[in-house]
């Protein structure tokens, strides 16, 4: 059997080395972090990126099983920010120098959302001189939509599979073409034809959800070769159908603790992606996105949400930040960031290394 120190000097990995460093513990879990500390540093900097978060609207037409935004959970009070909301809060990003946004949402296609997001993507370019990041997280779109929100001014977008095991995903979402796995992976593939910086996730720890599972969802992302990913614990929502397995759930700690190593072993597997500290990591632990920069994230998404709605966006329990306006947030990211030993790269988009990366291996 290879030594832990053989594998961690590697630059690929079996599944079976994957299951195994998930389930590091003790010394050699720090050893595991210390390598991916490096590997960070190595590749991506010790720099930390900005992307300010605004969850513009958590009206949705998808009912997956885990979420509280779920189109059936009636005890949800829904809301659309106006635009005049969401663009004071791309001013603020703006003038702050926080590089880039996020605008994210519940699944919606319609033409009028679909128009919506063009009308804000333009005007965000126009107040920036250009110069503000978009990601978008707005889901399932099609050929056409993807492309036009691309041509207006969106270069990321966030899409995250929740799990790359089809039967488990299918346990997690309603069987219906609406919620279809092969749907949302067309939606991966089209996204990166369509020229962006393509970004998926899952959520670590779910009921039914084993170790392998977890290791097969890190050779997918290395499989399609993804620019960047957004993962965390999977925290429970009691309005919820999936709720009713909470059972089958190990603690929040030792879920957050198998995020954390999910993030170092990501950045082993794939040196030159961002991967970003994940909100619900401070759910669980106070300094929880701090401990995610440690060891292998290089992103943050200070939460820009009008206060008045934040509390109406809880994908899950216990979400933190809610009563923390613009100004707070940054400021206690910022000194966050410090303690972590990082720094914020002020003003800088900071684009994907292994975007570019893969377009000169395509071109090559």
């Amino acid at each position: 059997m290879k030594s832990l120190k053989d594998i961690l000097t590697q630059s690929s990995f079996s599944r079976d080395e994957l299951v195994r460093l998930l389930g590091l513990e003790g010394e050699e879990r720090t050893q595991l972090f210390h390598r991916a500390s490096e590997v960070k540093n190595e590749t991506v900097g010790n720099k930390v990126y900005f992307r300010g978060l605004i969850e513009f609207s958590n009206i949705c037409s998808k009912d997956c099983f885990y979420c509280g935004i779920r189109k059936s959970n009636k005890n949800v009070l829904r809301y659309e920010a106006s635009d005049e909301e969401i663009l004071a809060a791309c001013d603020f990003a703006f003038k702050n120098q926080f590089g880039s946004v996020v605008l994210q949402s519940g699944e919606l296609s319609s033409p009028a959302f679909v128009d919506r997001v063009d009308r804000l993507l333009k005007s965000i370019k126009e107040l920036s001189n250009n110069e503000l990041g978009v990601t978008l997280s707005c889901g399932e779109q099609t050929k056409e939509t993807y492309l036009r929100w691309r041509e207006s001014g969106a270069h990321r977008y966030l899409l995250r599979i929740e799990s790359s095991n089809k039967e488990l995903y299918q346990k997690i979402h309603p069987d219906d073409s609406l919620h279809a796995f092969d749907k949302r992976l067309e939606a991966l593939s089209l996204l990166k034809a369509c020229d962006y910086q393509v970004g998926t996730g899952v959520m670590i720890g779910l009921p039914f959800q084993t170790t392998e599972n977890l290791a097969d969802d890190l050779l997918f992302f290395k499989k399609i070769d993804i620019d960047m990913v957004g993962m965390g614990p999977y925290i429970e929502h009691e309005d919820t159908p999936l709720y009713g397995h909470r059972q089958l759930l190990t603690s929040k700690q030792e879920r957050f603790d198998l995020a954390l190593r999910m993030v170092a072993i990501l950045r082993l597997l794939m040196p030159d992606i961002n991967i970003a500290a994940a909100t619900a990591l401070q759910a669980i632990d106070p300094a929880g996105r701090e401990k995610a920069l440690k060891v292998g994230a290089n992103v943050i998404m200070p939460n820009l949400t009008p206060c008045d709605y934040r509390k109406e966006y809880q994908l899950y329990e216990d979400k933190p930040c809610l009563d923390e306006d613009a100004e707070l947030c940054r400021n206690c990211l910022e000194a966050r960031i410090e303690v972590a030993g990082s720094k914020v790269a002020y003003g800088e988009w900071g684009d994907s290394k292994h975007y570019f990366n893969r377009k000169i291996v395509k071109q090559s």
